[in-house]
């Protein structure tokens, strides 16, 4: 994959790579909401992995997919932050969810039940699950949440290439085992939920084959499982 110059060609990397972008910007749209337009996501992954084509450097210490992936992932999140996707009034009302989930599991002391979920929020289960059916796309990290002045960008962040950092080691490796704990709480049919969507990389469509249920209630599951994790991950 060199030129006769022995530098890498760009356009060879990006052309083998391309299906790579089009298979994760379909994996991300299936928890966004419709009027998402799926070739933004693709062009914006596009330039990630034209950016990583351009970047990478043999023996840098991670495969090329790995280092496109991580560059491919972050240019479709600035593009849908930078597109305001999600209504401020949605994320406000979605940390309600979040909000009573975590007082109820300190009340509780277990994961608290749907119907326990939606009473506290004094709302229906039909209004419930229609809160959390339009929850598509809250799941997503937004920078902001982390960085109050929006000044870090996320594709330098998240080079492998940057200097190593020992404090940074241990912090990812007590977030990571604080998310598998947090994992390992979750209602069976949410955890099995987790593990075929991120692990198994199973469609929602898919999941609901697996699960004997409709699409649109395992959207609802997966808004409700995000909620659960992140309302027991705040500190970090």
């Amino acid at each position: 994959m060199y030129t006769a110059a022995g530098t890498i060609d760009v356009t060879q990397r990006v052309n083998e790579f391309a299906p790579l972008v089009r298979r994760m910007a379909h994996h991300l749209a299936a928890k966004l909401p419709a009027s998402v337009q799926i070739d933004d996501i693709v062009q914006a992954g596009m330039i990630g992995l034209m950016d990583a084509a351009s970047r990478y450097k043999e023996g840098q210490g991670s495969a090329f997919e790995t280092f496109a992936s991580q560059r491919i992932r972050g240019a479709m999140l600035d593009e849908l932050r930078e597109s305001d996707w999600l209504p401020r009034s949605m994320r406000k009302a979605l940390r309600r969810v979040e909000n009573a989930i975590s007082k109820l599991q300190q009340k509780l002391g277990r994961a608290p039940t749907e119907r326990e979920i939606a009473d506290a929020m004094g709302l229906s289960m039909a209004d419930y699950h229609a809160e959390l059916q339009e929850a598509k796309g809250y799941e997503l990290l937004h920078l902001e949440d982390f960085t109050p002045d929006g000044g870090d960008d996320f594709l330098d962040r998240h080079c492998p290439d940057r200097g190593e950092d020992p404090f940074e080691r241990v912090k990812d490796a007590r977030f990571r085992q604080a998310l598998v704990g947090a994992i390992d709480l979750l209602p069976e049919r949410e955890k099995l939920l987790m593990g075929l969507y991120y692990e198994q990389e199973l469609n929602f469509k898919e999941i609901a084959a697996v699960l004997e249920v409709s699409e649109s209630r395992v959207c609802q599951l997966h808004a409700q499982a995000v909620a659960r994790l992140r309302s027991r991950l705040r500190e970090w």
